[in-house]
């Protein structure tokens, strides 16, 4: 299993993920406003897997008020630093929101018992996730048939997770249910997370794939080379609409026209039970660089002007259904059970 995120002897390390595939390298984290960082510039990404590396990020910036009056004070202003870092991505606030109930709960104890509380509450998020990816790839399992042709766009596994990812954990539990199967790898523009990515992770299990460009999803599925499409999602409003990464509400216009079966697979976390649609869920922008740079390398004119939006939302009528460690929903969906 691939692990964005590593703790071992107290010490929380990542991949950072923008070298890959070309180096694969740790870097350890040592308070918050490195976490923060590495958030931003997607060093660690991943809906699932942000929440927990926040999670961390908070312990790791309260350590050093652990016998301070201060204690409550600096965990909201951490919290919040944190949580400003992606602003599409629902299960950071999730996971911070887990973590300040934690903190309240136990408010009568020392702050240096409460932030040993908190120590154990990120642990149980990360082993929590693990688990949720199991379950997601069973309860997914079923809607892969034998020999099916599958798409995926950007990257939703191990590498944006605690554990085998979400979309990934359903290609993977088909895979190894004997189902041979073969994955089409979106590159997903501008930062080639599905080629980088979603590749070198299907490579590491021998998953059959191929990499094909954003523009010929269409195509592939115009000749009838595409069975189902499974992504994940950054965001689900109560009515199944979905976020995730840009390029997804084509790929399932296209799926709609095509008669192509299309799923979500997300844990729970990633289901806002605030918002009633897609309409409230904030969409990122990123840095212009994005686009005119791979890498280093630039690849438009400098003084050209670029459309940046990170995500964009799915209706949830597009949507076929949508995978959670829970079950599988089908559309119309309403996720008003899982309000607290």
């Amino acid at each position: 299993m691939i692990k964005p995120l590593f703790v071992e002897n107290g010490i929380v390390s990542i991949i950072d993920q923008t070298l890959l595939p070309q180096e694969y390298k740790i870097i350890e984290i040592n308070d918050h406003i490195q976490m923060a960082e590495a958030i931003k510039r997607l060093a660690i990404r991943g809906a699932p897997a942000i929440g927990i590396a926040a999670a961390y990020g908070l312990v790791l910036g309260l350590k050093d008020y652990q016998n301070s009056s201060i204690f409550f004070k600096k965990l909201d202003e951490i919290s919040e630093m944190l949580n400003a870092t992606r602003p599409t991505a629902v299960n950071l606030s999730w996971a911070l929101g887990e973590m300040k109930k934690t903190a309240e709960a136990n408010k009568t104890l020392s702050a240096i018992e409460i932030w040993q509380k908190l120590w154990d509450k990120a642990g149980k998020i990360h082993e929590d996730d693990i688990q949720r990816c199991i379950n997601i790839g069973k309860n997914g399992n079923n809607i892969i048939h034998q020999n099916a042709k599958v798409l995926t766009h950007c990257n939703a596994g191990g590498l944006a997770t605690g554990g085998l990812g979400t979309a990934l954990a359903v290609i993977i539990t088909a895979h190894k249910s004997g189902k041979n199967i073969k994955v089409y790898a979106d590159e997903t523009r501008p930062l080639l997370q599905g080629a980088r990515l979603t590749a070198w992770e299907l490579g590491k299990v021998n998953i059959p794939h191929e990499i094909c460009t954003d523009n010929t999803a269409g195509f592939l599925m115009q000749k009838g080379e595409v069975d189902v499409i499974v992504v994940g999602a950054d965001r689900i409003a109560l009515n199944g609409d979905a976020a995730n990464k840009i390029g997804t509400y084509s790929l399932a216009v296209m799926a709609k026209y095509h008669g192509i079966p299309m799923y979500i697979a997300a844990p729970n976390s990633t289901i806002d039970t605030n918002i009633k649609s897609g309409d409230e869920i904030p969409i990122e922008f990123r840095s212009d660089k994005e686009v005119k740079f791979i890498g280093e390398t630039q690849i438009a004119p400098i003084n050209s002007n670029a459309v940046t939006p990170a995500f964009d939302v799915t209706p949830a009528e597009l949507i076929t259904g949508i995978i959670t460690e829970e079950k599988v929903y089908n559309y119309p969906y309403n996720f008003c059970h899982l309000k607290n």
